[in-house]
């Protein structure tokens, strides 16, 4: 019987398995414990089965594109669901700080206790952050696109330690949103953001380039709705 050595070389030094903050969003979630939730557990089927059919570009498996969309989704969902930073694995909480068109810059704490929407949208004509808590925020846009409102990264420009990237966003107007009907219509909006991040892949800093109006026009010229 003979043996394979590259076989046997394998079987004695094995791949080292990736960090979990880099093993997708799926993983992160399946390892936390339920206290760390803000409430249910976040279930992402809707992604798992409109993402593939209606991204833009496709990205092989193991490629820098596809590493840096899964670690923003592991942050997105960390943002949105778990309510203490230091739980947050796709960050070095301490050092991380964000923010949008040259803004002020916020701090881990901060993004936590307003919330990523009203941090990364901000104030526009049709919507003034200042008024909105976390909760009444998720609420508005998950009324907005009840059936989701994907992400993807587009192209990567630039690599590690700072890391530029193009994305797009992209939804269905099926809710309503702030008193105006919804179109049905597919709103996109497209933008570049500016990552730094440590040895191991973890996110110290945001920087968010992009057009707020490409989001919250559509969404404001909806037929307002009669109430009686």
């Amino acid at each position: 019987m003979t043996v394979d050595a590259t076989d046997t070389q394998a079987e004695q030094n094995p791949e080292p398995e990736a960090p979990l903050w880099l093993q997708g969003r799926e993983a992160v979630i399946a390892a936390a414990t339920p206290e760390q939730w803000r409430g249910d557990v976040p279930d992402y089927h809707l992604s798992h089965e409109v993402i593939p059919r209606e991204r833009s570009v496709e990205h092989a498996p193991g490629s820098l594109e596809a590493i840096v969309e899964d670690l923003v989704k592991v942050f997105e969902m960390e943002v949105s669901h778990k309510a203490d930073p230091a739980t947050w694995l796709s960050v070095v909480a301490e050092h991380y700080r964000g923010r949008v068109n040259g803004g002020t810059w916020q701090d881990a704490e901060e993004f936590a206790r307003i919330g990523s929407y009203n941090i990364l949208i901000g104030d526009n004509p049709y919507y003034e952050s200042a008024n909105e808590t976390f909760e009444s925020s998720h609420h508005i846009f998950h009324t907005a696109f009840p059936g989701g409102f994907f992400w993807e990264v587009q192209e990567v420009l630039s690599g590690p330690p700072t890391v530029s990237f193009r994305w797009r966003h992209w939804g269905k107007f099926e809710g309503e949103y702030k008193g105006h009907q919804p179109t049905g219509e597919r709103i996109e909006m497209f933008g570049v953001t500016i990552a730094r991040v440590s040895e191991d892949l973890r996110i110290l800093e945001l920087e968010h380039f992009y057009d707020n109006n490409q989001l919250l026009g559509p969404l404001a010229h909806g037929c307002p709705v009669q109430r009686s």
